[in-house]
């Protein structure tokens, strides 16, 4: 493309956060600061710890130190060597066309390694994709063009260096949710009011929110107008949900639809686990969020490993009452959930979200497990341990 390339090599990657944990090619469980860390410099950049693709994640307390994630401790999830922008002035889209980890200890499934901070909350800046698709003629809340097409296509510069057979990162959406004005789809070229950094899609990418994060395609390319779902690896082959019978001896890839809403999801950021802490009152924080700008509803946290439930205060804005279906929440935002409790030995700390159609988490792994370990939304623990060291 003009103005944009795709490196064949890793030798000029960005700096990132020295505190982002780098996930390798291993087990994986899907979902999308370090302790005071904001503030802290983010110029130092891995060059010992850089793994290829780079893929990372932020400690959990981070991601509940403030509402809107910072961006260099946003996570990164690559394929291939961050592209280049060679002359700005030249780059422009074509538009044409018609938790894993936890998974792992049940059962082995293949992919990146990620842990519960595989996610972030930013303020995304750019044009409706619904606006420019109808300045091109095709109209708001169009579910079929005249030709035939019922999807919109994105592909990136971004070449895979395995999927693919090495060509470019691609997924699409359904054309009726790309046309719908409510379902605000972006072509993002600001992140938290700055212009969008390289690690998250510089210069331009689409945000599909409410959706899982392998839809918003980064550094695009270019944009079709297509009759059928895109044919891609990661449309096709990848990012589907099999039932537990599943396995990599029976798979049949054409038996289930490509993952779009995200699942309701809920984790507590405030402890490790293990950690140890001292007896006495204990703030227990985290995050849930629920697909399709569904909002959430309730925030259940346990401490004697599930037998009795409290809820959880939950918020998004600083003295705004935070309601699931109200006017003034952020619909395709996560929601911050926090409660201050006596913990007096050794327990089990467990949180489970209920959204606003009533969908709540499942309580074991074991029930959702499957083999690409995508989307393990559990009922999320972490053991405690009062008075006793971590080793």
């Amino acid at each position: 493309m003009l103005g944009l390339s795709g490196p064949s090599d890793y030798s000029q990657e960005p700096s990132r956060h020295p505190c982002l944990h780098i996930n390798a090619k291993a087990s994986f469980s899907f979902v999308l600061l370090c302790h005071s860390l904001i503030g802290v410099s983010s110029s130092k950049p891995l060059t010992s710890l850089v793994q290829e693709p780079f893929n990372a994640e932020p400690p959990r307390s981070a991601l509940v130190s403030s509402y809107v994630t910072p961006v260099e401790l946003f996570f990164k999830r690559n394929h291939g060597p961050i592209p280049l922008v060679d002359d700005i002035e030249r780059y422009c889209v074509d538009i044409s066309g018609n938790r894993r980890t936890a998974m792992s200890i049940t059962r082995k499934v293949k992919g990146v390694g990620w842990d519960v901070s595989a996610i972030g909350n930013a303020v995304w800046g750019g044009a409706k994709l619904a606006d420019i698709l109808e300045l091109l003629g095709v109209p708001k809340l169009t579910s079929s063009t005249q030709s035939g097409g019922k999807h919109i296509e994105f592909v990136s510069i971004d070449k895979c260096q395995v999927e693919e057979n090495g060509g470019p990162y691609k997924a699409s959406i359904p054309l009726s949710q790309a046309t719908n004005p409510e379902a605000d789809v972006l072509l993002a070229y600001e992140m938290n009011g700055e212009p969008l950094n390289r690690d998250h899609g510089y210069p331009l990418r689409v945000i599909v929110p409410g959706v899982i994060g392998a839809r918003s395609v980064k550094w695009l390319d270019s944009i079709n107008i297509i009759a059928e779902e895109c044919q891609g690896f990661f449309m096709q082959k990848d990012y589907k949900m099999f039932p537990p019978s599943v396995d990599w001896g029976n798979i049949n890839w054409n038996t289930r639809k490509p993952q779009m809403d995200f699942p309701v999801q809920s984790v507590i950021c405030s402890l490790e686990d293990v950690q140890s802490i001292k007896p006495g009152k204990v703030r227990i924080s985290g995050y849930a969020v629920s697909g399709g700008g569904r909002g959430i509803e309730r925030v259940d946290v346990s401490i004697d490993g599930g037998k009795t439930w409290m809820e959880a205060t939950r918020f998004q804005k600083t003295g705004i009452p935070y309601i699931a279906d109200g006017i003034s929440n952020d619909k395709w935002a996560w929601v911050l959930f926090e409660l201050t409790v006596d913990i007096p030995q050794s327990t089990e700390i467990i949180a489970k979200a209920v959204d606003s159609a009533a969908n709540v988490q499942p309580e074991k792994v074991q029930d959702i497990w499957n083999l690409r370990g995508i989307l393990n939304t559990s009922w999320h623990r972490v053991h405690v341990r009062v008075g006793h060291s971590n080793m």
